[in-house]
C-alpha cells in the first residue's frame, strides 16, 4: 500500500484555479491585483500570485487576514515571492 503524499507548495501552487503575475509592481499595486482578482473567483477558489516587491510579505498576509481570505502557503525567502490564496475562510 502506498503511502499519502504530502502537498508540496509547488503542487499547490501550480494547482490553483487562477494565477497573478505582479512581478515589477510596487506597493500597493501588487495588493489592489489580488483584491480585484480575488472579487472575480468563487469562494474556496485559490490564486498564485507571484510578486517581487518585498512590501508583498508584509502586505499580503494582512490583506488575507483583514478580507477573511486563507493563506494557504507562502514562499516568500527571496525573491521572486509566492503566495496561494484561498477565497474565504
Amino acid at each position: 500500500m502506498q503511502e499519502p503524499r504530502e502537498e508540496t507548495f509547488d503542487s499547490v501552487f501550480s494547482a490553483a484555479n487562477a494565477e497573478l503575475n505582479a512581478i515589477g509592481m510596487r506597493c500597493p499595486e501588487p495588493v489592489m491585483m489580488v483584491r480585484l482578482q480575488i472579487r472575480k473567483m468563487a469562494e474556496g477558489e485559490r490564486l498564485a500570485v507571484v510578486a517581487d516587491d518585498p512590501s508583498t510579505t508584509r502586505d499580503i498576509p494582512s490583506f488575507c487576514r483583514f478580507m477573511h481570505h486563507t493563506l494557504v502557503g507562502s514562499d516568500a525567502h527571496e525573491a521572486p515571492f509566492r503566495y496561494v490564496i484561498q477565497k474565504g475562510l
